[in-house]
């Protein structure tokens, strides 16, 4: 009994560094976004100096990591919200390319997963088994070929180049038929015995059961595309077309300040998803498509 304690405490205890280690950033973050930008310069202005031909200076002191601003100040924020319209632009540029994309994601994942579900047939087999090997791919390897299908549609420098390769992303239909395959067939044989379509089924039962795989679904593309970098970066060549994603990856000396700012707002919208469905999320990853009781 004792042995059993002394490991729940270890584990509580290493759990806890884990954690503490994995926030410092976020913290890190928020703290030094309410710092002024003096403050900011004295503390890291050696990591991000660089010399006159554009390269990195070697760091010769430590750098003074601070999480409470000796003064609180609202400089980097009221740049950021009301002298510079830029980064908002920016912001809503995010919205507008992540929230059609998580939405018809979800229908088309959906409407798929459902086919995949019910469909038999070695030809289904072999289109799933192609859904998993474009899922394996990582993006940069499908980036190039992305570009040139584009590119024939004509459809380069606008949101319809970030939107459709990502409407049609294999990853929420390979995880939704994996759910939806553990539906027990008993239940929608029932409803096919009390005279249930293909379309009432998927409406009424596949749907419902599936919230929680819907919703970790959502989280998870959301925060995906959210941070995505690469896609902006090629299929756009505007760039008051790209999202904030591509602001935070530019950082240069003269914005770390703003750079804690923007970075702080830009997390906003993805913990708001998280906390609203972490219930869900953790449902999705728990009951994997089976019923509770």
């Amino acid at each position: 009994m004792k042995e059993s304690k002394v490991k729940l405490y270890i584990g509580t205890a290493v759990a806890a560094i884990i954690a503490v280690l994995f926030l410092m950033p976020i913290i890190l973050t928020i703290s030094n976004s309410f710092m002024s930008a003096s403050e900011i310069s004295s503390n890291y202005g050696t990591v991000f100096e660089t010399t006159e031909k554009g390269g990195k200076v070697f760091i010769s002191q430590k750098v003074n990591l601070k999480f409470i601003p000796d003064m609180v100040s609202f400089s980097q924020y009221i740049t950021v919200l009301l002298k510079s319209p830029e980064y908002l632009l920016k912001f809503w540029n995010s919205v507008v390319l992540v929230v059609p994309i998580v939405v018809f994601q979800l229908i088309v994942a959906s409407l798929t997963s459902y086919g995949f579900t019910r469909l038999t047939g070695r030809l289904k087999e072999m289109v799933f088994f192609s859904y998993i090997i474009l899922m394996l791919m990582p993006y940069q390897v499908t980036l190039v070929p992305n570009y040139l299908v584009s590119s024939w549609l004509h459809i380069i420098n606008t949101n319809w180049a970030i939107w459709l390769p990502g409407v049609f992303s294999p990853f929420a239909v390979f995880l939704l038929t994996k759910f939806m395959r553990r539906i027990p067939k008993g239940v929608i044989e029932a409803a096919q015995i009390d005279g249930a379509g293909e379309w009432q089924i998927f409406r009424t039962i596949c749907m419902p059961l599936c919230k929680g795989a819907l919703c970790s679904v959502a989280i998870l593309v959301f925060i995906d595309y959210w941070n995505m970098v690469e896609q902006p970066l090629i299929l756009l060549a505007d760039s008051e077309m790209h999202p904030l994603s591509i602001f935070l990856s530019k950082i240069n000396s003269g914005e770390i300040g703003l750079a804690f700012a923007v970075a702080t707002i830009y997390m906003v919208p993805c913990l708001l998803v998280f906390l609203y469905g972490e219930d869900y999320l953790v449902e999705g990853i728990t009951y994997q498509g089976g019923i509770k009781g």
